[in-house]
């Protein structure tokens, strides 16, 4: 199927979930702002750094679905902003989550007040695993490169719910919502999750490898990026005579506007697919692919 048509037919799918898809020059955007969750869909590949102006202000969940792979660059970028990154082989893993959105997006809490108070723990102390979600075959699929054998290897996470009153961007009332960040304990590096996505399970025995971080590292990398996150762009105007002069502000929370839960450590899958010509790594979760120097290899 031709990548343009499949991206119509996912924006068809996206407004019979009640999203607002508009027509872009380079492809279109589709918002919930019940879910403060934006995603631009692109006809060719753009640097994320060109694509930001088009998601909304407020919002949150943003992603980017390229008609191909973007390259090592592209998702360096994109993560650097807080921006998912699917291509049309990764889309139908993200779909439950995009289409229905849970009850940690844009949420207030059951009482719908403007609470701030510790989010309980997101995963059990005792040693938990996620049920990899992609079997080999399915990755073998996905990656397309003949000659690559793939291995299933688990890496650490600390895994936590957190509370945050992001700014306004236009000086309105600022509501509290909750997530799940998850700091990948080998790399030393946070993302978003998605509960829907992450089926727990006890762990089994066997060789696993050990966090290179504490949870104390973990939290204070979870805070910055959180911080990063949730920053909204705020724009103040001022006439000077004739003119008028707007000045856009980057705005993050403050700390007193995040409240991190305690932090759990989780074990996640992923396929190491290796070879006479490099490495090829995926999310057995997401089936996000990363490429050889972006996931580290955990210790066998």
């Amino acid at each position: 199927m031709d990548p343009s048509d499949a991206l119509r037919r996912l924006c068809r799918l996206l407004e019979a979930a009640d999203y607002q898809v508009s027509e872009l020059p380079e492809g279109w955007v589709a918002t919930r702002p019940s879910k403060h969750r934006a995603i631009v869909l692109l006809r060719e590949l753009r640097s994320p750094r060109d694509v930001e102006p088009a998601f909304p202000s407020d919002a949150l969940h943003r992603a980017i679905v390229y008609p191909d792979e973007p390259g090592d660059v592209a998702r360096s970028l994109a993560a650097d902003r807080g921006i998912e990154v699917f291509t049309p082989a990764t889309i139908a893993f993200a779909l439950g989550e995009i289409l229905l959105g849970g009850p940690e997006e844009g949420s207030s809490g059951p009482s719908g007040d403007d609470s701030l108070e510790l989010p309980p723990a997101a995963v059990p102390p005792e040693g938990q695993a996620v049920r990899p979600r992609l079997a080999r075959e399915e990755a073998e699929r996905i990656v397309a490169e003949p000659g690559l054998r793939p291995v299933l290897r688990w890496v650490p996470y600390f895994v936590a719910s957190y509370r945050v009153r992001a700014p306004s961007p236009h000086g309105g009332e600022r509501r509290t919502s909750e997530h799940l960040v998850a700091v990948n304990a080998l790399r030393r590096r946070a993302e978003s999750w998605a509960a829907s996505d992450y089926e727990l399970v006890r762990r089994s025995e066997g060789s696993v490898p050990e966090p290179e971080i504490g949870s104390d590292e973990a939290r204070a990398i979870a805070t910055e990026w959180i911080c990063r996150h949730h920053t909204v762009r705020v724009d103040h105007t001022e006439q000077h005579g004739g003119t008028v002069v707007v000045e856009t502000r980057r705005v993050p929370p403050q700390p007193e506007d995040v409240r991190v839960g305690p932090l759990g450590c989780v074990y996640v899958p992923f396929w190491y697919f290796e070879g006479p010509a490099g490495r090829v790594v995926l999310n057995a979760v997401t089936g996000q692919r990363y490429p050889d120097d972006e996931e580290r290899e955990p210790p066998r």
